[in-house]
């Protein structure tokens, strides 16, 4: 079995592969991202895998992707230690078999290379990939496959943790979608400038991109919020929340020769 982590800035997701000839996600989990020595965080993934009747011989590769540095080295002595495999890092200088037209490469976080790569492989090329995290990222895979680019804008969670923060007396919301976008009460009207003011963002920004690409790609988004977002975009064709875990196991198979 394969082991896959996604460690982002708020939250961190595990994933278990099968080892059959389709590779079928079995396992995951969406955790907060907490800094954890290698023994914790060792013994926190073989809680895990046991809710699951995983044992720790079952996992014969492992491949993660990081935006939090400090957590990187545990990881690494995690899986080592308790798995007894070396888990392979992947950053925007990986052979991921995509060729990276951005100006500078290291600059680019592995989560969108990851998830172009994933979103190539099942939906094609043109194509955006929208991520809703603690950031909202769109990410551009060209027409001949490559990634160029895309935009950044903050998460839906960062924007009403602004107002919390920020102002005197806007409280801090649930994230639901309001019954109109005239808000009849604070709680209605904060849910409605962050859940449909994003999604005027997201369906302007994808009109945009295809307006430069001059072709209409298609929009596939991920991340945790994605469910709820395609709800209120009118630009997003496909919901694929573990698309990043799939990324990461694309890459390992690709570097591994299976």
């Amino acid at each position: 079995m394969l082991l896959v982590i996604d460690v982002g800035n708020t939250t961190t997701v595990i994933g278990i592969f099968d080892d059959d000839s389709e590779g079928k996600l079995i396992a995951h989990w969406r955790l907060s991202s907490i800094l954890h020595t290698p023994d914790e965080l060792g013994i926190y993934i073989l809680n895990l895998l046991s809710t699951q009747n995983i044992k720790a011989n079952e996992i014969h590769g492992a491949a993660f992707a990081s935006v939090v540095p400090p957590l990187n080295f545990s990881i690494r002595e995690a899986v080592k230690k308790y798995f007894h495999v070396t888990a392979l890092e992947v950053n925007g200088l990986t052979d991921t078999g995509m060729e990276i037209r951005y100006l500078a490469k290291r600059e680019v976080g592995a989560d969108r290379v990851v998830n172009a790569v994933a979103g190539r492989e099942k939906y094609g090329a043109p194509l955006i990939v929208a991520d809703y995290g603690t950031a909202i990222t769109f990410d551009v895979v060209s027409p001949d496959g490559a990634y160029i680019g895309g935009a950044i804008a903050p998460g839906l969670n960062s924007a009403i943790g602004a107002l919390f923060s920020n102002t005197a007396q806007l409280p801090k919301v649930a994230l639901e979608i309001p019954t109109s976008v005239i808000g009849h009460n604070t709680n209605e009207a904060i849910q409605s400038g962050v859940l449909i003011g994003n999604a005027g963002l997201t369906d302007h920004i994808i009109d945009l991109i295809r307006e430069e690409l001059k072709v209409d790609a298609k929009v596939v988004a991920t991340g945790g919020h994605a469910p709820l977002m395609a709800k209120v975009s009118r630009n997003i064709d496909y919901v694929d929340p573990w698309l990043m875990l799939e990324g990461l196991k694309f890459i390992y198979n690709r570097l591994n020769n299976k």
